[in-house]
């Protein structure tokens, strides 16, 4: 290093300030970082990594906080990064020492590390968030032994889909792919196909569905014609076949799909894993996205109604039969044996398994019903708030994470923010009282 450099590097070390002597320690995320066992994450998230050359990976405290923040705070990966170069309580409770006025990691690197975690790693956050509740009183582990369980839809990022659009949308991206690549096609129908759409969606908004019919059999055809004329410009070229290969499918099975069908159809092209699933609600019929199944505690705990397992269900299997897989990996998880499961009319002839299968109680249930049983079977219901700050609070609502990983990945990772977020306003709670407490007892010392 030259002199210069030395002298400017040591003027910066100078001016920066210790985290410790800026902050009010007995901030609830202070608090919060104290009470996390960052080792016991360390070594589940570890395991990933090798020892080899190539750049270090960024420390586990630091990507496991940030993810934390995410989804306690409903934040964007943009705006989360712009709030931690401003809040030291955030650099704070990501392991830093000193202020940092810069970001020590690129934002892409949240997108690689999640992606390289997986679900089941991912799990060990909503494990902590539960043994932290333990921890500082706000649960009791014996309040883990019975449970509340529901399913909802965690909606993807996607437009509402018709087929119309679906037609259109799938001759656009096969005539940019052409383009991309070099290859002419004898016409595009870009003029006409934008005027079949909004011809489209005049007559069925019209009520005019005869008309609306034929257009959407034009559409059809320019689908057909621009894959057709595709197929034979790119024959004898393997390389381009190879990366047309997967688009020209999708296209292909949008082209063929029926109103009425049976089986799995496309309802977008950029994320074709999105399922229709219809829960009976009037004012949305029909949500496009994955099943999650979520399960919270019975009681209302100090804290409050902690979320103990989270599950995305691709598939959209019918409510009942996910008891199969939900109920040992939430006791996989939890560390304990349920005494009981409580769960809606949609959950009747349920496949939980046998040693499950007289612990699981629905709501309308007649037989081997006790007093205390109907009691605690009328809380049922208050999984839904659970469900509704889920959806609006920490990202449940709308996934914009990419295919089935994404899906499931997201869903764990809100119920571990929401778990975070009532164990903050938990802490916050004590503070508040600790300080009544102590000005109370200064009041009645100087009477």
């Amino acid at each position: 290093m030259r002199p210069r450099e030395r002298r400017e590097t040591g003027k910066q070390d100078l001016f920066r300030s210790r985290l410790d002597q800026i902050i009010d320690l007995n901030h609830p995320l202070v608090k919060l970082a104290k009470a996390i066992d960052w080792s016991f994450l360390e070594r589940h998230f570890g395991e990933v990594y090798k020892d080899g050359p190539g750049h270090p990976p960024l420390p586990t405290r630091l990507m496991a906080g940030l993810a934390i923040l995410k989804h306690s705070y409903d934040l964007s990966d943009e705006v989360l990064c712009e709030r931690w170069v401003e809040n030291p309580y955030y650099q704070y409770f990501c392991g830093e020492e000193f202020f940092q006025h810069r970001l020590v990691f690129d934002r892409s690197s949240m997108t690689h590390w999640r992606q390289r975690m997986g679900e089941e790693r991912l799990k060990v956050l909503l494990q902590e968030s539960l043994s932290v509740a333990a921890k500082t009183g706000a649960l009791k582990p014996s309040e883990l032994s019975r449970v509340i369980v529901d399913t909802t839809v965690q909606p993807k990022n996607v437009t509402f889909p018709t087929d119309a659009k679906l037609l259109n949308r799938a001759r656009e991206k096969l005539v940019r792919l052409a383009r991309q690549h070099g290859v002419s096609l004898r016409q595009s129908y870009a003029r006409l196909g934008k005027i079949a759409l909004i011809q489209h969606q005049r007559y069925a908004h019209a009520k005019q569905f005869k008309r609306a019919r034929r257009v959407y059999r034009k559409l059809r055809t320019y689908l057909g014609r621009v894959m057709r004329d595709l197929d034979r410009k790119i024959e004898g070229n393997e390389a381009l076949r190879t990366k047309c290969a997967r688009l020209l499918s999708l296209a292909r099975r949008v082209h063929e799909q029926q109103q009425r069908q049976r089986g799995p159809k496309v309802y977008s092209l950029h994320a074709p894993e999105v399922e229709c699933i219809g829960k009976g609600k009037p004012h949305r019929p029909y949500e496009f996205g994955v099943k999650v199944s979520v399960a919270t505690t019975l009681a209302h705990a100090k804290g409050g109604q902690f979320v103990a397992h989270v599950q995305a269900l691709p598939g959209n299997p019918y409510d009942g039969h996910t008891l199969a897989t939900v109920i040992p990996d939430m006791q996989a998880m939890l560390g304990n044996t349920l005494e009981r499961i409580y769960a809606d009319k949609g959950y009747r002839g349920h496949n939980a398994p046998p040693d499950h299968r007289f612990r699981v109680f629905i709501a309308g249930q007649k037989r081997r019903m006790t007093p205390a049983i109907k009691r605690q079977l009328r809380r049922r219901s208050a999984i839904e708030p659970v469900i509704g700050h889920l959806k609006a609070e920490h990202r449940m609502g709308r996934n914009y994470l990419w295919h089935r990983h994404g899906d499931a990945a997201n869903a764990i990772l809100a119920a571990a923010g929401y778990n975070f977020r009532r164990l903050i306003r938990w802490l916050s709670l004590l503070l508040c009282l600790m300080l009544a407490a102590f000005s109370t007892q200064l009041r009645l010392v100087s009477t």
